[in-house]
């Protein structure tokens, strides 16, 4: 793949910069009574309930609402938003120091299918290090549930390509979904599918 003429990175957030931990948000819902929660995470449905909080047709406190509504029983939202966030396993701080120093060289931005919960999280726990945050790392971080577009359908790139005001030919996109890949490259930017969060740091090693 020739990257050589590559201005623009777009990063995906899940996968990419922070580990999730699926069966520790399953362990955590089932220990707060929601089996029938746990079952979605367990079987990375994002149907409905999670559906919407990822597009922003909900809010956070509508979540819990209509989980409590699934579970049966009176949980606190804080317990909800626990278990939920119970997915976040970390960014490795070697992914944050090579983004530093990509920086110096791209343009850096973020495309992620989140929701407020999982976000909110991430920038008060995660991605702060070395003095740094989130604002610091990129340019512009493009959130689902604030866009009210869901990757991998085209309208999201498209969106990310003219608010970034960057070409297509000259930008990078990497993701560990095939499909959000594929996504990409149907509207000409180029893509790397990984398949963990480690990978990407090997290969624009190579290829940058």
């Amino acid at each position: 793949m020739d990257l050589s003429n590559i201005k623009n990175i777009i990063f995906d957030f899940g996968c990419v910069l922070i580990d999730l931990d699926k069966q520790r948000c399953v362990e955590a819902f089932q220990e707060i009574g929601a089996a029938e929660i746990a079952k979605y995470v367990d079987e990375q449905r994002s149907e409905d309930l999670f559906h919407d909080l990822e597009l922003g047709k909900i809010t956070a406190e509508e979540f819990c609402d209509e989980a409590r509504c699934r579970i049966g029983k009176d949980v606190s939202n804080e317990d909800i938003f626990g278990a939920w966030n119970a997915l976040l396993a970390g960014i490795p701080s070697c992914r944050l120091q090579k983004i530093v120093a990509l920086r110096k060289r791209h343009r850096l931005f973020l495309l992620s299918n989140t929701n407020v919960i999982h976000w909110e999280t991430s920038v008060k726990k995660y991605f702060p290090h070395a003095g740094k945050g989130v604002d610091d790392y990129f340019e512009h971080c493009f959130l689902s549930y604030e866009m009210n577009l869901l990757k991998p359908h085209a309208e999201i790139y498209l969106k990310v390509l003219e608010k970034a005001g960057i070409r297509a030919e000259e930008t990078l996109f990497i993701d560990d979904s095939a499909r959000n890949c594929e996504g990409a490259e149907a509207v000409g930017i180029k893509t790397l599918n990984v398949s963990h969060g480690n990978q990407w740091l090997e290969v624009l090693d190579e290829l940058l």
